[in-house]
């Protein structure tokens, strides 16, 4: 990884491990449903004059059965069920789930290939790649493996349905939308997630009858502002540089910044486990995003990365 890389990546792992912490204090007084429209609803009108002043959204929309499943995937359901199980689950447990994200699109990318879906350039992880995921793995199992003890069984599934959806919405991304600019996807995206969401909050728990606290607002002004719109570009971003794959394995980081952000400010349980898990990620985290050393090298596009 090059350095831009290196801030693209520790940027997106700091603005995707923060957002548990807000969304389990926006839900003390939200209902989810209407946390995932304020959310799109902000992103999309701070991304979409971006997007048209660039006139990317045009070459967004042409590739809309793409675009749609990357929205749905990415957007419509994880986003809520995120929300809900914040509900029951402490906020550093829901960051540290989410850390099998690269395992399982490893798998979605392998499923795709045997069923011909798939015709983008391989990038090979490598020995070091697939020892890093190895090495992380073993982490989140250390992390996890005490989080889960006692934990809402339904939660717990509706997470598990989050972290596929996050592997399909990446592969999808980096297969299908590779060559459209990621400024355009991510503000339709958001855009068609916050139109679907309004009448669903209309017709269900509607608009909150009055102002939620500041702590509520601020939250919901950040998730918004950086961890939707920020990030999203970010994440764009590295996909361009690194690849899908790597990419996901930011989450190998979020789970450290939500862990700490949930005990500073939620006093949510620091484990000796926890540190051991924490350290495993961090290698993981390092070692799944390097290039292979001899194609690194040799082969100019690897090297860049």
């Amino acid at each position: 990884m090059n350095r831009r890389s290196a801030v693209l990546f520790a940027g997106l792992g700091i603005a995707w491990g923060v957002p548990y912490l807000f969304i389990a204090i926006a839900v003390t007084e939200l209902e989810p449903s209407v946390l995932v429209l304020a959310r799109t609803a902000l992103g999309a009108l701070l991304l979409l004059p971006l997007a048209l002043l660039r006139r990317e959204v045009g070459p967004a929309l042409r590739h809309w059965p793409a675009l749609l499943v990357y929205t749905a995937a990415e957007v419509l359901v994880p986003w809520l069920l995120l929300a809900r199980a914040e509900r029951s689950l402490p906020s550093s447990t829901t960051a540290l789930l989410i850390a099998a994200v690269p395992l399982v699109g490893l798998a979605v990318a392998a499923l795709a290939r045997r069923a011909r879906l798939d015709d983008s350039p391989r990038r090979p992880l490598g020995g070091r790649g697939a020892l890093g995921l190895a090495v992380g793995s073993l982490g989140v199992a250390a992390l996890v493996g005490v989080s889960l003890t006692g934990a809402d069984p339904v939660a717990v599934l509706e997470m598990a349905v989050v972290v596929v959806c996050y592997a399909i919405g990446a592969w999808v991304l980096g297969a299908r939308l590779r060559d459209v600019p990621s400024a355009g996807v991510m503000a339709v995206s958001l855009a068609v997630s916050a139109l679907v969401y309004l009448p669903v909050v209309l017709l269900g728990p509607g608009l909150p009858a009055q102002l939620p606290s500041g702590r509520v607002v601020l939250a919901v002004v950040v998730l918004g502002v950086v961890c939707t719109a920020g990030a999203f570009l970010l994440f764009g971003a590295l996909v361009a540089a690194v690849g899908a794959v790597r990419t996901t394995t930011v989450v190998y980081v979020n789970p450290l910044v939500a862990v700490v952000a949930g005990a500073l400010v939620l006093g949510e349980r620091l484990t000796a486990w926890t540190a051991v898990g924490a350290v495993l990620v961090l290698a993981g985290s390092v070692l799944a995003t390097a290039p292979p050393r001899r194609r690194a090298a040799t082969d100019p596009a690897l090297a860049a990365t």
